[in-house]
Parts: C-alpha cells; sequence; structure tokens
C-alpha cells in the first residue's frame, strides 16, 4: 500500500560553497542538505559571517554552488541557464531584504506592481493597490522611497513580495534595519500575511523574537547546518 507523501517545495542537496581568496580556498557551506515542506515557516539562524545569506542566495538561485544543487518544486535549478532559474524564480518566489531593495525612482505602487507586470498580470495595478491598502499603506500609494519611513519601505518590500501570491517567500534579515517597535510589527505584517495567502516562508536571522514564530529552526555554524 503505497503512502500520500508531500514533496518538498525546497531542497537543498549536499550545497558546498567555496570561494578563492588569492591562494586561500575559503568554505562558506560544507555539504548543506535539508529539506522544506509547503506551507512551513523556518528560520535559519547563525553568527554574522555564518553563510546564511549566501545560503539563501544559493536556494534562490541568484549564485552558484561549487558543489551539491537546489531543488525547487521538484526542479534542479542548476540544470537551469540563469533565463530558466529567472523565470522560475518569477513563478513562485517572493524576496523580502534587509536593505528593502526598493527602486528609488518608482513610487509605492510601482514598486508593488513589479512583479506582476513582469509577470504579465493585466491587473497589476489593482493587485498592487490591494495589497498596499492590506500592509497599511493606502495613502502613501504615490510616495517614493525616500519620503517614506523604514518601517513603511519594509511594507511596501513585503506588497511586493506577496502581490504575485508566491508559493515561496525567502526573507533575509527582514527586521535588521528597524527598530524593535517597527520590527515587531513587520514581523506581525509578515506571518499575518504568509498564513492568509498558504506561502511557505524561509528566513534568515539573527533575531530570537522572530526565530520563535517559526515552525523549524535550522543553525548554520561554520558552514554546516544542523537542526
Amino acid at each position: 500500500m503505497s503512502e500520500n507523501r508531500i514533496s518538498p517545495i525546497v531542497q537543498a542537496l549536499q550545497l558546498g560553497k567555496q570561494v578563492h581568496n588569492g591562494a586561500i580556498n575559503l568554505t562558506i557551506l560544507k555539504d548543506v542538505s535539508f529539506a522544506v515542506l509547503p506551507r512551513e515557516a523556518v528560520a535559519i539562524l547563525g553568527a554574522s559571517g555564518s553563510g546564511k545569506s549566501t545560503l539563501l542566495g544559493l536556494l534562490a538561485g541568484l549564485d552558484t554552488p561549487t558543489s551539491g544543487t537546489v531543488r525547487l518544486n521538484g526542479i534542479d535549478i542548476f540544470s537551469l541557464d540563469e533565463d530558466g532559474r529567472a523565470a522560475l524564480r518569477a513563478g513562485m518566489v517572493g524576496f523580502v531584504f534587509q536593505s528593502f531593495q526598493l527602486l528609488p525612482a518608482f513610487t509605492a505602487l510601482e514598486n508593488a506592481m513589479l512583479p506582476l507586470e513582469l509577470a504579465g498580470n493585466p491587473d497589476a495595478r489593482v493587485h498592487a493597490e490591494q495589497i498596499l491598502e492590506r500592509v497599511g499603506l493606502k495613502q502613501r500609494l504615490y510616495h517614493y522611497p525616500k519620503q517614506l519611513s523604514g518601517g513603511e519601505q519594509q511594507r511596501v518590500a513585503i506588497a511586493r513580495a506577496f502581490a504575485s501570491k508566491p508559493r515561496l517567500l525567502l526573507a533575509d534579515e527582514p527586521t535588521g534595519n528597524l527598530d524593535s517597535a517597527t520590527g515587531a510589527q513587520i514581523i506581525e505584517l509578515l506571518f499575518t500575511l504568509n498564513q492568509e495567502q498558504g506561502t511557505t516562508l524561509l528566513m534568515v536571522t539573527h533575531d530570537e523574537e522572530l526565530s520563535k514564530r517559526c515552525g523549524r529552526l535550522l543553525h548554520l555554524t561554520a558552514g554546516v547546518v544542523r537542526e
């Protein structure tokens, strides 16, 4: 009798990353393997310089590993070329960064519309307005990033990430540039939207409070992951 098994949305398979610094080979990640199931919320914890952001970049296919591979929704992303990886990301992955990564010449609305327009969504404007209202920025649609506070900029970034209803959200220190009170609001917003949309959340953080909200913790130490 066969069992019904849920397939992982993300798999790291013996992932390794080395960089060359002169005559020295520096190992950032070593034989990293783990799987994340749909709708899980997983935090990757580690000291500064432990390779957390490098790992996130590899999982998204933004960087290439020295060894091993990553599967997104069962697809070996490093069997694809750069265009193929970009298309896969556009179809299923959202990003939230510590530094917001908003386009300064675009309004809040235009920033939130961007992934929808790239995906060819004819209702990009309507959906972007709805998600910006959902994150409390109804009165800020036509403001540029420099006219917004740090917390408001991160709300725009979260709206942009959730606008296309991604199956997987990758967050890199999403509260790292915010004060504790604003960070707490952003955490609440992130997890509320995550539950509403049924997204899988994979987050790099050193924030203990943020990590406690996740169902699983992965610790990255000296390039090795332990659960």
